[in-house]
């Protein structure tokens, strides 16, 4: 048996290796994963896609940090105002940041502090606050994809780990949820992320578990059958003349490891990181999942979402799901003391995040990582000046007219803070920033084209309705 073929022809036999990869359940497989896009062949031009040259870690503080009490403090305001806490000075002179910031004070060199966030219109709950920020639009249609979908689509990846990420999905009351963190928008489920992680099974605990996704799809012997199979249809085949039979056999090889599991499920066994960098990330959700972000970058990973949910506090159980650690409204919603230790405490949430970050900025750095992965950290939006119920658990509300963000690495100009607030914190002062402009400013940092359209029904929606802004840069 010896079929005719040129350089140009895609191998045939009388049963082809497609037939032998549906037999075996593994012909759509580079497809099987969320957010995962799939590489193709062509007879010509053989694998196409390109694994990411930049990617982003974005940290979502669910619920919606105070900027009061993180990067934006007012010290001259009243005390109603200013609450307890007491900026303290940085590496960079002049920067200023919360007393509870120990770690990354000496690291705002790295850091690019925005304080004059805010949203188009009064938007102050979560669910909607949340839809325009992740998909970096003011007004977003209801169907828009959002940032980590956007991305998958500009720059699919040849890796056989999902191209988007987002550790520990905010589940629960879908008052937290953004209405297409797992549909992809109208870009569809092509470009929705592999979602790890949950309040039973996370990062920091001793028994966490890869997403069922990764887990093999076949037993291994059945496996290697069907590629002893396949290497006998090989064999009956004439000698190869064109570079795409090569990037024929790199796609079935990399379904084979992906149905086996082998190379996706090593970067979430976190068992393989030194003890003392686990502990200097802190051995709770954040810092755990932080590591793993790192984790995802540096195998090409182009966007992980991390849900900056701290977990419960040492004694305490938290009250809500993961999602809504910094969704700090005091006694007024049962959660406590805004400005404790308790699980929705800024004296338990601070610390935990000051703790990860700069674990990961550090280790960014050190690794190389740094100017090719964009760090953003931030909520859906801020807090109210005025602290509420101050004689009882005292909270702050939700505050949509001015907040705090902050970014590092991928070119971002270290040192800097960016825009300001009014002399208590409610509305932007100077240079405004959307969630339009931040989403243009991501883009930007990842070099995707922002004149880039996207289409739907026969339409086609321009990436970013907002400007990058270019001063972060450089």
């Amino acid at each position: 048996m010896s079929p005719a073929r040129n350089a140009t022809q895609r191998p045939t036999a009388s049963i082809s290796r497609r037939q032998f990869l549906q037999a075996g359940g593994v012909g759509a497989l580079a497809m099987s994963i969320p957010g995962t896009v799939a590489a193709s062949v062509d007879a010509n031009r053989g694998l196409r896609g390109v694994a990411a040259e930049k990617s982003c870690i974005f940290v979502l503080l669910c619920g919606g940090p105070s900027h009061l009490d993180t990067w934006d403090l007012k010290p001259a305001a009243p005390a109603e105002i200013r609450g307890p806490y007491r900026p303290v000075a940085t590496r960079v002179p002049g920067m200023r940041i919360s007393e509870l910031h120990t770690r990354l004070a000496s690291l705002t060199d790295h850091i690019c502090l925005i304080r004059s966030m805010n949203h188009v219109g009064n938007i102050s709950n979560h669910f909607d606050a949340m839809h325009h920020l992740l998909s970096g639009q003011a007004g977003a249609p209801a169907d828009s994809p959002y940032l980590g979908s956007i991305v998958s689509r500009l720059r699919p990846t040849e890796r056989n780990i999902a191209n988007y990420v987002w550790l520990i999905r905010c589940v629960g009351d879908p008052v937290f949820c953004a209405p297409n963190i797992g549909s992809g928008g109208h870009l569809g489920a092509r470009f929705t992320p592999l979602f790890v992680g949950s309040a039973n099974n996370h990062a920091a605990m001793p028994s966490f578990q890869p997403p069922e996704e990764l887990k093999p799809a076949a037993e291994p012997e059945r496996l290697l059958g069907l590629r002893r199979l396949i290497n006998v249809v090989d064999g009956q085949t004439a000698t190869r003349v064109s570079p795409a039979f090569k990037d024929w056999d790199d796609l079935q090889r990399r379904a084979f490891e992906l149905a086996s599991g082998q190379g996706s499920r090593e970067v979430f066994d976190l068992s393989r990181e030194p003890a003392a960098v686990r502990h200097r990330y802190g051995m709770h959700p954040l810092g755990q999942n932080l590591l793993l972000a790192r984790r995802l970058v540096e195998v090409g990973v182009s966007f992980v979402t991390v849900n900056g949910w701290t977990g419960s506090a040492p004694g305490q159980t938290a009250v809500g799901p993961p999602a809504s650690s910094w969704d700090m409204h005091g006694s007024e919603m049962g959660m406590g003391n805004a400005f404790g230790n308790g699980s929705y405490g800024m004296g338990w949430c601070l610390p935990c995040l000051d703790e990860g970050l700069s674990a990961l900025l550090v280790d960014l750095r050190d690794r190389g990582l740094l100017e090719r992965t964009l760090v953003v950290v931030m909520g859906e939006f801020g807090r109210t000046p005025r602290i509420n119920q101050p004689n009882l658990q005292p909270g702050r509300q939700h505050w949509p007219s001015c907040w705090s963000a902050m970014l590092a690495g991928a070119g971002v100009r270290g040192g800097a803070v960016y825009g300001e607030s009014d002399r208590i914190g409610a509305y932007v002062k100077d240079r405004p920033v959307g969630v339009q402009d931040l989403g243009a400013t991501i883009y930007h940092a990842l070099g995707l084209p922002l004149d880039a359209r996207l289409g739907k029904d026969g339409f086609t929606r321009p990436v970013s309705s907002g400007q990058p802004i270019l001063e972060l840069f450089g």
